[in-house]
């Protein structure tokens, strides 16, 4: 007896939901552990430390500095999709 028929053809599905579903989930990732890094630095040097408010808020602000500049979508990486 021959094999059952399938609906299933490998290569012609269309995954563009799938690929933006990705992308967003790796660019919120990304992100949120900036965030997240970044809140718990400034907090941890404003109460954990002599360097008080102003301290942790440079401190904080060069760390997302770096941050962003690190992360961003690199020009190369956009012309590869």
């Amino acid at each position: 007896m021959a094999g059952a028929a399938s609906d299933y053809h490998r290569g012609d599905m269309d995954i563009a939901e799938q690929v933006s579903t990705f992308e967003l989930f790796n660019a919120l990732t990304k992100w949120g552990s900036l965030f997240v890094g970044a809140l718990l630095l400034f907090l941890t040097l404003w109460f954990c430390t002599p360097a008080g408010f102003l301290g942790a808020a440079i401190a904080t602000a060069v760390v997302v500095g770096l941050g962003v500049f690190l992360l961003r979508d690199k020009p190369e990486a956009a012309a590869a999709h």
